[in-house]
């Protein structure tokens, strides 16, 4: 693109020059892909040259940034998803000139801060550690990570005659639980000798009825060489025994992951969450809380199942156990989050594990602090909470899942001392919701403390052994917009660092696992004979009731249908964005009344200086649409059942869901919504735009044009008025997208299968690559503990 660019500026000197003109007059240092592309539409516009179809049009439509300094104009070129050039220009000389990363990111800096007279510059690159790494190669690819690794392991690691095959052997010897030998314990000292086992254990198994028990001949393995394991029944022994054989014989991916699949490698599982107010009872809605508490104890029921499953097929008789790594907070705010520990419902040995936070002398810090001022205690948060896991887990776990930044940073400490696989789980990264909050992170850092975070961010991807993200999106985007990852691959934080090589995006350790619905809580409108029925006088009351001390609004004409919408009360949720939308059409407000469901009813309620902004914006919204009989304002939380309730009794008024984020990183009020057969409109920003088939199972929206998504949303309404059967249209495609794309069962089998895969990948190759560990030991002795003790000292100081 940049060549063909460079000879049409030879060709056509005169636009390029009216196009770098314009952009200097906007007097703006920093220009954002919609404000280029808008400058050449005008520019066209007002000229009499036939643009739309010229080189020039497509590299401004693959701009990310523009750069402006008279006389230089310095851009980034995305060409195509996760391919990043640079070039710059000068307003005389006009012909585009590509430049490298590090140039482009010092003169962006240079706009930001005064010369700094040569003073020198850190800058991250991991990229030199992964030089011989096996990477994905294609775009489409990215996030099959798994997929590449099966076909990396049954081929580049079984080249070298009898290494891959002795050291597949080594591994199956080191597996045991609670100091029990699994697979093998027999004088097995060569693949030959494995195989002449193997081929004699068949021998002898295959003569069973297929049903009979383990039990029945266990010992006579046990005499062959050969522990629990294998499987439950005659059966499936000779399965596993198969598959092993096939491999050893003609390895293949298929064969690989199936295999691989049915070693009992996980019986003890750590999830690790500090921030917010971790329970299971009346903690949504109270600071940094909400769907990621929601996903975490979802998971876990799901995985507890997974794990107990595929111990008992293998004829592992162990009852397998997970802990929720949390904080304790002692100021508990009537939750459990005082309680050392707490069981989960609905599991057998699934257990919330608090450890407190401490001062510097030692003692316990009773409140709740602000997921950006966590910064400080995560080193120490680690170091007791090894011991209390270790503890009550009876030994190391064998996988450890990290969640958020600061989750994944503390996943990370404690990967590496016990020498345990790490996967990540971001479910949000701060970094794309504030815009340019890298370049300026020095005037945001005594709020939001960006430069602990990023830092944290960049170690825990580097550190972690696979990472999980719920779409394709979250790691590159679109081919209009760029990932939540790849917006760390090359950044600046002037002044502080400057980053190079941040994350490769084609690292095989990214995997797309999409999260589901409790479908115990979260089922179709029409399941009657499911449906919470005592519950409705309460919904009604709740949505057509008189005023209320948690409510604002009446609505008078109770027979239109519903707009609903549920959210954390905060400006990328945008709630307040969907009350001035339909506030300002008087089309909607004609068709559908409105329901929305998130923070209090006043600012004073709230601790949180942003939702205290909002709670007021949502009365002033209120109050200047005059909007009290069409709209019901609910400022509550409300318990999972009376949500799942809720849901079904709007789609039996044939209501809609509305999710009008500014951004969503997945969305699990559209699953769960989608679940109950509501036709759901989504913002089209972030995982929504994968969740959502358009017109199909439901519609995106762009909230950035509120006028556009109001007049969407009447456009379906009055075709359901006039067919009633397109509701059920997108009713039942809502539902049948769910079933076959979100549900916990499907996650649980995929994290099971991918915890085996890495663990054998880490162990086979050294994973842990002993100079990028040192990389990322040094990176947070000199880089993160000073800026986290930054954040002590502000604290203290306050």
């Amino acid at each position: 693109m940049i060549e063909e660019l460079i000879q049409f500026t030879r060709e056509n000197r005169d636009s390029v020059y009216t196009f770098l003109r314009r952009c200097f007059g906007c007097n703006r240092l920093f220009l954002l892909p919609s404000d280029l592309r808008q400058e050449f539409r005008q520019m066209g516009d007002e000229s009499d040259r036939n643009l739309p179809d010229s080189c020039l049009q497509t590299f401004v439509f693959h701009l990310q940034e523009g750069v402006f300094n008279q006389p230089w104009a310095y851009f980034s070129v995305r060409g195509r998803i996760a391919e990043w050039r640079f070039v710059r220009m000068h307003i005389e000389h006009v012909v585009p000139e590509e430049i490298d990363i590090s140039e482009f990111l010092r003169f962006k800096e240079a706009q930001v801060l005064p010369a700094d007279d040569g003073h020198p510059v850190l800058e991250i690159d991991f990229g030199p550690f992964g030089r011989d790494f096996p990477r994905l190669k294609e775009a489409r690819t990215i996030g099959q990570g798994v997929m590449f690794l099966n076909r990396q392991l049954s081929s580049t690691l079984f080249q070298r005659v009898h290494e891959g095959e002795v050291r597949l052997l080594n591994f199956l010897k080191v597996h045991s639980i609670d100091g029990k030998t699994l697979m093998i314990h027999g004088d097995f000292n060569s693949v030959t000798a494995l195989r002449e086992g193997l081929r004699k254990a068949l021998g002898w198994v295959d003569k069973l009825d297929g049903q009979t028990p383990l039990e029945k001949f266990a010992d006579a393995l046990s005499r062959m060489g050969f522990s629990p394991g294998w499987g439950d029944c005659a059966e499936r022994v000779a399965e596993t025994m198969n598959l092993l054989l096939d491999l050893l014989e003609a390895p293949s991916p298929g064969n690989l992951e199936a295999f691989l699949a049915r070693i009992p490698m996980i019986s003890r599982l750590l999830v690790v969450s500090p921030h917010g107010y971790f329970g299971q009872h009346n903690v949504l809605g109270l600071p940094d809380t909400g769907g990621q508490v929601v996903y975490i104890l979802d998971q876990v029921r799901a995985l507890e199942h997974e794990m107990r499953e595929r111990l008992a097929r293998q004829g592992v008789i162990v009852e397998p156990k997970i802990l929720i790594l949390t904080r304790l907070i002692p100021d508990a705010e009537g939750t459990t989050c005082g309680q050392r520990l707490e069981k989960v419902n609905g599991c057998s040995n699934t257990w919330i594990l608090r450890v407190p936070f401490h001062k510097e002398n030692g003692e316990i810090i009773r409140h709740w602090i602000s997921r950006f001022e966590i910064w400080p205690y995560l080193e120490d948060f680690a170091g007791h909470a090894e011991r209390e896991a270790l503890a009550e887990l009876g030994g190391r776990p064998d996988l450890i899942i990290g969640n958020y930044s600061d989750g994944n940073l503390v996943a990370s400490l404690l990967s590496q001392r016990l020498g345990i696989t790490q996967c990540n789980i971001a479910h949000a990264l701060e970094k794309t919701k504030y815009l340019h909050s890298d370049l300026y992170w020095h005037e945001n850092d005594d709020q939001y403390h960006f430069s602990c975070q990023y830092t944290a961010d960049l170690i825990a991807m580097n550190t972690a052994d696979f990472i999980i993200t719920s779409t394709y999106q979250e790691i590159v985007g679109t081919a209009d917009s760029i990932g939540q990852y790849e917006s760390y691959r090359s950044f600046t934080m002037p002044g502080l660092f400057r980053v190079i090589d941040g994350i490769n995006l084609f690292d095989p350790k990214f995997n797309i696992v999409s999260p589901g619905a409790n479908a115990g809580v979260y089922f179709s409108h029409s399941e009657e004979d499911r449906r919470l029925s005592s519950l409705h006088p309460e919904i009604e009351e709740l949505l057509f009731g008189g005023p209320h001390p948690c409510a604002r609004g009446v609505l008078v004409k109770r027979e239109k249908p519903v707009i609903f919408s549920m959210a954390r009360l905060d400006r990328i949720k945008n709630l307040t964005g969907l009350v001035d939308w339909y506030g300002r059409s008087e089309r909607l407000r004609g068709l559908a009344n409105l329901v929305v469901i998130g923070g209090y009813m006043t600012a004073e309620e709230s601790r949180d200086h942003e939702e205290q902004e909002q709670i007021r914006l949502m009365h002033e919204l209120i109050d200047r649409h005059q909007l009290d009989g069409q709209i019901r304002w609910l400022g509550l939380h409300m318990e999972k059942n009376l949500s799942g309730e809720m849901y079904r009794y709007i789609a039996d008024l044939r209501g809609i869901f509305v999710q009008p984020a500014l951004f969503e990183a997945f969305g699990l009020t559209i699953i769960e919504a989608m679940s109950s057969g509501l036709p759901t409109f989504a913002t089209r920003y972030g995982g929504p735009l994968e969740i959502i088939r358009h017109n199909v199972s439901g519609f995106h929206i762009d909230p950035n044009d509120g006028d556009s998504c109001a007049a969407q949303i009447a456009d379906f309404l009055e075709t359901c008025d006039a067919d009633p059967q397109e509701w059920q249209r997108l009713s039942l495609g809502a539902l049948a997208r769910v079933k076959t794309h979100y549900t916990w069962k499907q996650y649980a089998e995929r994290m099971m299968t991918l915890s085996r895969i890495y663990g054998f990948w880490k162990y086979m190759s050294n994973l842990e690559r002993e100079e990028t560990a040192r990389y990322l030991h040094m990176f947070y002795q000199l880089q993160y503990r000073p800026l986290a003790e930054a954040v002590r000292r502000g604290a203290t100081h306050q």
